[in-house]
């Protein structure tokens, strides 16, 4: 049973709860790509309180860089959560309905099971004898964790980019527990530009002299090099060109005048390495090329005859998806795509499209018109379900 927290305790947590919950699977994770992953551990945080009859909780899925800590300070960096202005007491995920948990995908490197944990069978880090893993082994072993936490049903799933993917796989492989979901600027496949912006950063990465084919930390070195590159690569991607000129522009930095150099002479330029440097201290390079290609692989409809509308046959969830105007990484149209196939087999679903010129990171930030739509559909589904019936009782 998961440890209920109550409102209080979710807005002053004590420093070692910061660290999260961890949770061993008790069975070995069967995975797409074959034979299984054991032992298996689960880092998760929880916010809010359980109902007695377990329909109020909701998983949100994290994305690429992310991590379990949601809406709680960051054990790392002191930093508060990633949707810490969504998650809590009378925000858009209103922790005073409803019981949320996060966990950290499997392949991370924060509290689960990935490439720099230790292998039993050798007592060094997997690196590279880690199994690739796939956005449906993330969803299964989440799966499982819920199982041996109790609960049997999700009120609903929801998440943004690669959290998106995963919401879409929890309704396609567990439809009958599924009851809402909210997948947000993702798409059901992924596509050809973003797996080859994936590929450079890897490339990055690999070419780092530190990475030694993997064995990093059994050799005690790390490829900051190469994974800050990779970063700086794609945070061009979750921006847009607008949102880039209106910060920086080509506005200098510290500076009056070109040094006719190449040092970081213009903001934008010091602003992409400020991002690589401080991902370093945070993120495994080896995790990095796991998530990034467990992406590359997801295709939902790959295997149900290439039809997306018969991934979701019978579905009885409720979906609504959200898309931003100015997001080129995932585009509207990728959600107009789900869309379409949802309502080939009479799913319940809608769509908002959110002008923004903020880019794909537009569902991390302050976005009112967001914020209302996952609120608004949230108590629409809690009303379906019964659960402020259950509430005022």
């Amino acid at each position: 049973m998961p440890s209920n927290q109550t409102n209080k305790s979710t807005e002053k947590q004590s420093r070692h709860s910061l660290k999260g919950q961890k949770l061993a699977l008790k069975q070995p994770l069967s995975l797409d790509g074959g034979g299984f992953l054991d032992p298996v551990t689960i880092g998760y945080q929880t916010y809010g309180t359980l109902n007695a009859d377990k329909t109020n909780a909701i998983l949100v899925c994290h994305a690429l860089t992310l991590d379990q800590h949601a809406a709680n300070e960051h054990p790392l960096n002191g930093r508060s959560g990633w949707w810490d202005h969504i998650i809590g007491p009378g925000k858009p995920i209103d922790t005073d309905k409803y019981y949320v948990i996060c966990q950290n995908v499997i392949g991370g490197c924060l509290g689960t099971t990935g490439p720099a944990e230790l292998n039993p069978k050798t007592n060094e880090p997997y690196a590279l004898s880690f199994p690739i893993i796939t956005i449906g082994d993330m969803v299964r072993a989440q799966a499982m964790a819920l199982e041996q936490l109790g609960i049997d049903s999700l009120f609903s799933v929801i998440g943004g980019s690669m959290g998106g993917m995963q919401v879409l796989q929890w309704a396609v492989d567990y439809p009958g527990k599924v009851f809402s979901a909210i997948p947000i600027a993702t798409a059901a496949q992924h596509s050809a530009q973003n797996i080859a912006f994936h590929e450079v950063g890897r490339q990055a990465i690999t070419a780092d002299p530190n990475w030694r084919g993997g064995a990093y930390l059994s050799e005690g070195v790390k490829p900051h090099k190469g994974l800050a590159v990779a970063r700086m690569t794609a945070h061009i991607t979750y921006l847009s060109e607008p949102a880039l000129q209106q910060k920086f522009g080509r506005n200098l930095q510290d500076r009056d005048k070109l040094t006719f150099g190449f040092d970081a002479d213009f903001q934008v330029e010091s602003y992409l390495r400020h991002q690589g440097i401080t991902f370093v201290d945070r993120f495994d390079a080896n995790s990095y090329l796991y998530i990034t290609r467990a992406m590359d692989y997801f295709d939902l409809a790959a295997d149900h005859d290439s039809s997306l509308a018969e991934a979701f046959r019978n579905t009885k969830t409720r979906f609504c998806l959200v898309s931003f105007t100015s997001d080129w990484l995932y585009p509207t149209a990728e959600s107009k795509a789900i869309v379409k196939a949802l309502n080939a087999v009479a799913a319940n679903v809608s769509f908002v499209e959110i002008e923004s010129d903020k880019g794909h990171d537009t569902f991390l930030l302050d976005e009112p018109e967001m914020f209302a739509t996952i609120s608004g559909f949230l108590d629409s589904a809690a009303r379906a379900r019964g659960l402020e019936k259950r509430r005022s009782a």
